[in-house]
């Protein structure tokens, strides 16, 4: 299984794409994390992407390509979910033709849609662990102990990509430019929208019976 989550941030793709992948065998790959992880690295890769990120801006799509080729290319035979990438058509374009050259296509793409005032909420108790990058919210999916990573038992913070005017930067800029993302996917195939405005425990199981659906087609 090879596919990617397309949708707005706040709209559970990082969630459901752990669950995805605990539930049948494959890699998450968050662009989102992977970005971070090269930025805290002090990469030389990290320290270009570092002031796009700050700013609430997409990363180039040079830069971003990049980056995710060198990861698919490390799982060799090895499944994967793409999580916050592409995001844009340049982006989805070229993906799409990397992934042939790698005999390696993806076979499924979700694209999730969510009701606006429940992203409000869920941008409002979004906290992430600084060491593992784990995400929690504080209702809708709460660590053990509050405000406390399971993990490691780090102080859990909010992102600086999640604060209200990055937030609303963040959406702005997807919105502009996912549309032709989801247009160029829809005239592919393999493509398929899950509405996750409900709880997690609600998605998870409309997201894992629409894999199962397709993949038994």
């Amino acid at each position: 299984m090879r596919m990617a989550l397309l949708g707005p941030p706040g709209s559970g793709k990082g969630t459901q794409a752990t669950r995805i992948c605990e539930t049948f065998g494959l890699v998450h790959l968050s662009s989102g994390d992977i970005l971070r992880t090269e930025k805290m690295a002090g990469t030389p890769a990290g320290f270009k992407i570092r002031d796009f990120i700050d700013n609430g801006l997409l990363v180039p799509d040079d830069l971003m390509l990049q980056v995710m080729r060198s990861k698919i290319i490390s799982l060799k035979d090895v499944g994967f979910v793409l999580d916050g990438f592409p995001r844009t058509l340049p982006q989805a374009q070229t993906l799409n033709q990397m992934l042939f050259e790698l005999n390696c296509p993806l076979n499924l793409v979700l694209n999730f849609v969510v009701n606006p005032k429940a992203l409000a909420m869920r941008f409002a108790g979004r906290r992430i662990c600084p060491v593992c990058l784990t995400v929690y919210h504080v209702t809708g999916n709460p660590p053990q102990v509050a405000g406390v990573c399971d993990n490691d038992g780090e102080t859990l913070i909010t992102r600086e990509d999640d604060l209200p005017e990055v937030v609303e930067k963040r959406i702005g800029t997807y919105q502009e430019t996912m549309a032709p993302v989801i247009a160029f996917y829809a005239q592919l195939g393999n493509f398929k929208t899950v509405d996750t405005t409900g709880s997690v425990e609600e998605v998870t199981k409309l997201v894992l019976d629409k894999i199962r659906r397709h993949f038994d087609e």
